[in-house]
């Protein structure tokens, strides 16, 4: 991609009404743009990482055997009613023309159990694992932090379903691993906790997926030993304890919470009197799970992580483009190796961001900062018939060769 050409200008400075370092970065970056408190739209650069996120939750849950579907954000109100989930003060209610009562869908329980029930009817239908990647809009009071407490936002969300206790806590394990492996993937995985939280109506505890950072809204105690944390809502239930080594020795830490997950037991399956036939021929409730994911908030959160005081440092799995290629010089000659490098690249396979604007050096190396591509690749005169290679994260500069070029970026990226 040609960056005189890319949607969007990058802003010489950040955004003044913006605190957190996510949502500076990101607005002037380009990567999103605010239209009004808690909504976002994703630009090029941003709807790049968002997707590749989303690409690496999808092959987790695929992995431990959910199915993606696609359900509606529309939801008739009588829903709710059934679940005594109708006066919750972050749902967005509306009317169709009709006058029928409608809610815009802060979760998907009040629709998937109905759903569920059209096709489950036997033990041997169960387990069922059904997820999607959807929009959700919760009504919050304080939308805050730039895509981290956002109204409306883009969320995982997984249902699972099984014929009893035992069955769901063997799956509930698994959604553990799996959401290790996500973190871990989109780069904040080391400092990314199993936390306890309440498990409110529905069981004496849930889990939080908890990411440390100066940044964080969430209190946590940290156990340093068994590398679990209680939330702050929950700590004094635990005697501030760990609840698997006992220890006392806690460490309080701010934290943002970039997923959850809950056993909902039969509460949503008797609502809608969700049932499966056992191998005796008896009726039995069925036991279910969520698990969110919160695209946006994850986005959020590795830029807060990964970040320094000039910009982005986007981890290799989630960054916009793989090199990003600045020409510093409007020699014909320099810009004809630019050409040429820039060519070489798409050929190998290789996500390109080609700075070609009419700017100068030191707007490009600044710019370049803030985007915070991986690997910088700079042409000058001053490079001559070799190119300068940066990592983002690291000062040392390498002069290389235009193979040797080629062989570190496909290496890097394993391409």
């Amino acid at each position: 991609m040609r960056q005189s050409q890319l949607f969007s200008k990058i802003s010489k400075t950040p955004p003044r009404e913006e605190i957190s370092r996510n949502a500076k970065f990101l607005v002037q970056g380009r990567f999103i743009d605010k239209l009004m408190a808690g909504v976002y739209t994703y630009l090029p650069l941003g709807f790049k990482v968002l997707k590749k996120i989303e690409q690496i939750i999808r092959e987790e849950m695929n992995a431990v055997g959910g199915q993606e579907i696609y359900m509606p954000a529309l939801h008739p109100l009588e829903n709710y009613i059934k679940t005594k989930r109708d006066k919750i003060d972050v749902l967005f209610h509306l009317k169709s023309a009709s006058g029928k009562k409608l809610v815009l869908g802060q979760s998907h329980e009040e629709v998937i159990v109905p759903l569920v029930k059209k096709h489950i009817g036997s033990y041997k239908d169960l387990p069922l694992y059904l997820y999607q990647i959807q929009v959700k809009f919760r009504n919050e009071l304080r939308a805050k932090s730039g895509i981290l407490r956002s109204r409306e936002f883009i969320m995982k969300d997984l249902y699972s379903f099984h014929k009893d206790e035992a069955d769901f806590e063997k799956y509930y394990t698994a959604i553990q691993n799996a959401y290790r492996n996500i973190f871990r993937r989109v780069g904040i995985g080391e400092v990314t906790y199993l936390t306890f939280a309440s498990g409110g109506t529905f069981s004496k505890y849930s889990h939080e997926f908890q990411t440390i950072t100066p940044a964080g809204e969430d209190k946590i105690y940290l156990c340093e030993k068994c590398k679990i944390a209680i939330n702050k809502e929950l700590i004094e239930e635990a005697k501030y304890s760990c609840l698997q080594c006992k220890s006392k020795n806690l460490k309080e830490k701010k934290a943002i919470e970039v997923g959850n997950i809950f056993p909902l037991k039969t509460k949503f399956s008797d609502a809608f009197d969700l049932k499966y036939i056992d191998q005796s021929g008896q009726k039995k409730p069925i036991v279910m799970g969520c698990y969110g994911i919160g695209l946006g908030r994850v986005m959020g959160t590795v830029v807060e992580i990964n970040s320094d005081q000039n910009g982005i440092i986007w981890p290799k799995t989630v960054t916009p483009y793989q090199a990003h290629l600045l020409l510093l010089d409007s020699h014909p000659k320099v810009k004809k190796e630019a050409e040429k490098t820039y060519d070489s690249l798409q050929k190998q396979g290789v996500q390109v961001l080609y700075d070609d604007r009419l700017e100068s050096a030191g707007v490009k190396l600044k710019d370049a900062d803030l985007i915070g591509i991986p690997i910088r690749l700079i042409i000058s005169e001053k490079t001559k018939d070799k190119i300068e290679l940066k990592f983002r994260n690291n000062e040392k500069l390498q002069l290389l060769s235009l193979n040797e070029i080629l062989k570190t970026v496909t290496e890097y990226y394993q391409l």
